[in-house]
């Protein structure tokens, strides 16, 4: 060992430092003019290879964003991750805001890389954007939709089962994450073909202000539901041990104006699920079908309205029917190749498709119940059924609540009102414009009364009308 007195000094240690530079130059110049050009290039290729060799082994995952049918849940899940690891270093980040959202998407740009650590193991992320060739002239095209878009992970060789580790704790440290920042979306299908994206779905922010104390209807109803909704939610490992699907049914069913989509954004605020909006008049194939509903995501609720009256389904037709079409309509049909049927939207509800998908949400809604397929019906594929009836007295004091900000039962009108609404076929959504109106409570309640009236009278008339159907014996 060396005393602090032996030690060399700092100007020793740089000449020395000095000397061997110039050695090395020295030696690398002596290099290029002794040794031929032959000898020279393999010595240089041999001495590259050596340090090389003392690299440490790494394997790279790709992460790309998935295919048309299913996404890509890593790929996601990286891009919620990484923006919380942006450091000084970080130069460039794609910045993007859709008109109705309340913050940034802030995402890595092509070609930036992070550095994450885990466990005291080092992992490396890189987000690469690659252009495709046209196949034809073998130019790069500029359009962004012919983008391929994936993420690098690489890391030491030896902790590949670490990965496995690690990629789970990112999905769940973005999952986490995403429920802090969640902004509910409707989903709704978008006419305009567009073949970089031929799942056709367009989605926007879902502001419905409904919730489950504002909706009006009876609350042990709303306590059913809700109940009904949190067991669902909850049971996961049930349904996978009896070997179902974790999906649920349920069948709305009334007259119009009865608050059938209000209770739909009120289970979608309640449950923090998007909404898909499913026109089945506007799908005119079983793949189609199938196709946009795997690409919806988990954690959804997927809406079919007036379900009775949006599409024709032709293997339910029956045979007295079938035998009126003419022959030009069925010559068209089968010129039409395969349709929407029955048996294909079953399929997805209660077939083998249904489990493609975890913890999903198909409501049906239609004004007559009785003009449904009975196949729609059976258990498995609408586990619950709500009738959505007329205002009751209930639902009228929520109604109250919400647009003159009356609490409770005290009214000198309330009695009166609530003998009308017993005699009287009213929906909310009436009740509502009623209310919108006035400005004032008293006058507004003294109104509803006389339009209460007036409706009962309509309502008498009616009913003292015989029917044309009747036959009458005189």
């Amino acid at each position: 060992m060396f005393s602090i007195n032996e030690m060399p000094s700092p100007s020793s240690l740089f000449a020395a430092f000095a000397s061997i530079t110039a050695s090395i130059m020295f030696f690398q110049s002596m290099l290029y003019q002794i040794l031929p050009e032959q000898v020279r290039e393999p010595l240089i290729s041999f001495v590259q290879k050596l340090f090389k060799s003392h690299k440490p082994p790494t394997l790279t995952f790709v992460v790309d964003a998935g295919n048309e049918f299913v996404g890509n849940e890593v790929y996601e899940a990286a891009g919620v991750y990484l923006d919380t690891l942006r450091s000084p270093e970080t130069k460039r980040l794609n910045v993007r805001k859709n008109p109705k959202e309340k913050g940034l998407t802030i995402r890595l740009e092509d070609g930036e890389e992070l550095i994450d650590m885990y466990k005291g193991i080092e992992f490396q992320w890189k987000f690469v954007c690659s252009k495709q060739e046209n196949s034809s002239s073998g130019r790069r095209i500029p359009s962004n939709s012919s983008e391929k878009r994936f993420y690098e992970l690489s890391f030491h060789k030896i902790h590949e089962e670490l990965s496995k580790s690690y990629i789970q704790f990112v999905l769940d440290r973005a999952k986490a994450i995403s429920e802090e920042q969640r902004v509910l979306k409707m989903h709704t299908l978008n006419n305009a073909y567009n073949p970089y994206d031929p799942t056709n779905w367009q989605s926007i922010n879902l502001d419905h202000p409904a919730t489950f104390e504002t909706l009006a209807m009876d609350q042990k109803k709303k306590d059913d539901i809700i109940d009904d909704l949190d067991r669902f939610v909850k049971r996961k490992e049930f349904y996978k041990k009896v070997g179902r699907a974790w999906k649920r049914g349920y069948l709305l069913y009334g007259p119009p104006g009865t608050g059938k989509s209000s209770l739909v954004a009120a289970m979608a605020n309640h449950l923090k699920f998007d909404v898909y909006d499913l026109q089945l008049a506007n799908i005119h194939r079983d793949s189609e079908l199938r196709r946009l509903l795997l690409a919806t995501g988990n954690r959804s609720i997927i809406v079919i309205e007036d379900i009775d009256c949006s599409v024709n389904l032709p293997d339910r037709l029956h045979g007295v029917e079938e035998n009126k079409s003419d022959h030009h309509n069925i010559h068209d049909k089968k010129s039409a190749g395969p349709s929407l049927t029955l048996s294909g939207l079953l399929n997805f509800i209660d077939g083998i498709w249904s489990s493609c998908g975890d913890e999903r949400i198909i409501i049906f809604t239609t004004n007559n119940k009785d003009k449904l397929d009975p196949a729609l019906l059976r258990p498995g594929r609408m586990d619950k059924r709500i009738y959505m009836g007329y205002c009751t007295f209930e639902a009228f004091k929520q109604l109250a609540s919400n647009y003159l900000e009356i609490s409770g039962d005290h009214h000198h009108l309330y009695g009166e009102i609530q003998c009308l609404l017993k005699k009287t076929n009213v929906t909310p959504a009436q009740v509502a414009e009623e209310f919108l109106k006035y400005e004032n409570a008293d006058i507004a309640l003294k109104e509803f009364v006389k339009f209460l009236k007036g409706e009962k009278m309509e309502g008498d008339e009616c009913d003292s009308k015989p029917d044309e159907n009747t036959i009458v014996m005189v």
